[in-house]
């Protein structure tokens, strides 16, 4: 198991090393303001998701991530001067999965350890990745187990909105997903 985190962990050092360094003080800089601005995202996105809950269940919630959480998401974009995203190996959006190699390595790494986030340089940006955990019980309403997390309504409502959806299954302090915040150099 040790082989293999090391492995990971190496492959992401080699997939970057052909990048020039990010000195020390710009990646705190871009470390610290990733992590802001992902933490600033996940407060409002699970804020509005709470309002929606409140007013119409975890149906009504479904169907209110699937309309306005993008919506969110690219407001704080302009916002932050920065393009931030979600994307996860178990993605309900299509436009969350994981892409390339990099992503699929650092979703590894963050799968099999307690990595908090990391900033890489990658085509002329400097990008800021976070883990997303299962961090509360409302979460598994709509990514639990469909047989005794998710009720009927709300996973008929899923399986209409998203008819390609793997985000389920999940349960309290699974990786969900990765912030992705990527900066311009």
């Amino acid at each position: 198991m040790r082989w293999q985190i090391l492995v990971s962990v190496l492959s992401v050092v080699v997939l970057f090393s052909c990048n020039s360094k990010i000195n020390s003080e710009k990646y705190s800089e871009v470390q610290n303001k990733g992590s802001e601005i992902a933490n600033i995202t996940q407060t409002i996105l699970l804020a509005n998701v709470g309002k929606a809950i409140k007013k119409g269940g975890p149906e009504y919630a479904v169907e209110f991530c699937n309309l306005k959480a993008s919506f969110i998401t690219d407001s704080l974009n302009l916002v932050n001067n920065c393009t931030i995203s979600r994307h996860s190996a178990k993605n309900r959006n299509a436009g969350n999965m994981l892409n390339g190699e990099m992503e699929k390595s650092i979703w590894e790494i963050f799968e099999k350890t307690n990595a908090k986030d990391t900033v890489v340089q990658s085509k002329g940006k400097l990008v800021f990745y976070k883990p997303i955990k299962i961090a509360s019980p409302a979460c598994l309403k709509c990514h639990g187990n469909p047989e005794s997390d998710i009720n009927a309504s709300t996973f008929l409502k899923i399986q209409k909105l998203y008819p390609n959806d793997l985000a389920i299954g999940y349960k309290m302090n699974d990786l969900r997903g990765v912030w992705k915040i990527e900066f311009e150099l």
